[in-house]
């Protein structure tokens, strides 16, 4: 596999969408987003979807420089209409205009409909912990084709829904929780399939509910709901992951076969200075970081990490020494850049 530095990336990605018909800002934020899930060790989000975007603005299910219309709005919240454009663009959009409310009234919410993939989810927390806030977000992907079996079944009725806090501290690296209610994100499937690898069992039933550690088998199956055999737990936060971000949002729920991808979001500010002062509740964080780690390890464990702090890890680790790039990743990319008049990095 290739080894790139980030900044190679962002550029290449950029130059891909530009190339598709993608104006040069936009371009730029969604090279910008998927590069950063590669930093944080979510090569599930990151450069591996830069061909399939691209498939969906051909297909005319993301549409590029799209306005950002708000439907209706209060002091404190905001319905926002995102006509079909970039998920990156208009998710960062209503997340800012989400902290802007937060900090006149201390709290806002906003409900995001009719707007591509997100990505890495934290990435809209986390800007509302770097401006003092508790930032929440939470998404689904409305009537589109569902990928996760609810606890008790084998069929596919839900999204894998995931849900992301981040709060501001004083650690090096964010204090910040990312995780799909399934037993794992679907793209992290593609990815072990794109590198011949298995995954573990207890991630994906086949077509006939059995459990299997060939990604491929996840073609008629589904994935299985976070918890295992308390998956009650991950099929509960689920359903009310399709409550927020769909039936709240407007984009209803279950399936619509032909339904193009639709991320509904559901998203939060809390302005700390409104509870407590944010110097005092960021060392508090720390504080309470560390004594997480503290914890005496359990046998075979290397020791307690605090929620973010892994990604925190990997951002540094790649940040320094580059990015790997699964090789079929890289082929299609060199593919499309080909198409493009694109150079592809060395």
């Amino acid at each position: 596999m290739p080894k790139i530095q980030a900044e190679k990336l962002r550029e290449l990605g950029r130059a891909l969408l530009v190339a598709n018909g993608v104006p040069e800002s936009e371009a730029a934020t969604v090279a910008r987003h998927v590069v950063n899930a590669n930093l944080a060790g979510h090569d599930s989000h990151g450069m591996i979807m830069l061909p399939n975007y691209i498939e969906r603005v051909k297909a005319g299910h993301i549409v590029p420089g799209a306005p950002l219309t708000i439907i209706q709005e209060s002091p404190t919240t905001t319905v926002v209409d995102g006509n079909w454009g970039f998920g990156y663009v208009v998710n960062e959009q209503a997340m800012a205009l989400t902290i802007e409310k937060a900090q006149a009234s201390n709290i806002a919410a906003t409900t995001v409909f009719r707007q591509g993939h997100v990505g890495r989810l934290a990435s809209y927390p986390l800007m509302a912990a770097k401006a003092g806030m508790i930032g929440m977000a939470w998404a689904d992907s409305g009537r589109s084709p569902k990928g996760v079996a609810p606890f008790g079944g084998r069929e596919a009725r839900l999204g894998t829904n995931p849900w992301a806090i981040a709060v501001p501290s004083d650690l090096d690296g964010p204090f910040c929780m990312d995780f799909a209610t399934s037993a794992v994100a679907m793209g992290k499937i593609k990815l072990a399939e794109a590198r011949g690898q298995e995954i573990p069992l207890g991630w994906v039933v086949d077509k006939d509910g059995d459990l299997t550690t060939d990604p491929a088998k996840i073609k008629g199956g589904a994935l299985m709901p976070l918890g295992g055999t308390e998956g009650y737990k991950g099929t509960a936060l689920a359903a009310m992951g399709e409550i927020f971000c769909g039936i709240l949002t407007g984009l209803g729920f279950g399936v619509e076969p032909s339904g193009r991808h639709n991320d509904g979001c559901f998203l939060i500010a809390i302005k700390v200075e409104a509870f407590r002062p944010l110097l005092t509740f960021r060392r508090e964080v720390a504080d309470f970081a560390h004594y997480l780690k503290d914890t005496p390890p359990a046998k075979g464990s290397q020791g307690v990490l605090y929620p973010g702090e892994v990604e925190h890890r990997a951002e540094q680790a790649r940040g320094a020494a580059g990015i790997e790039i699964e090789d079929a990743t890289w082929r299609k990319l060199g593919e499309l850049a080909a198409a493009g008049g694109v150079a592809m990095p060395a």
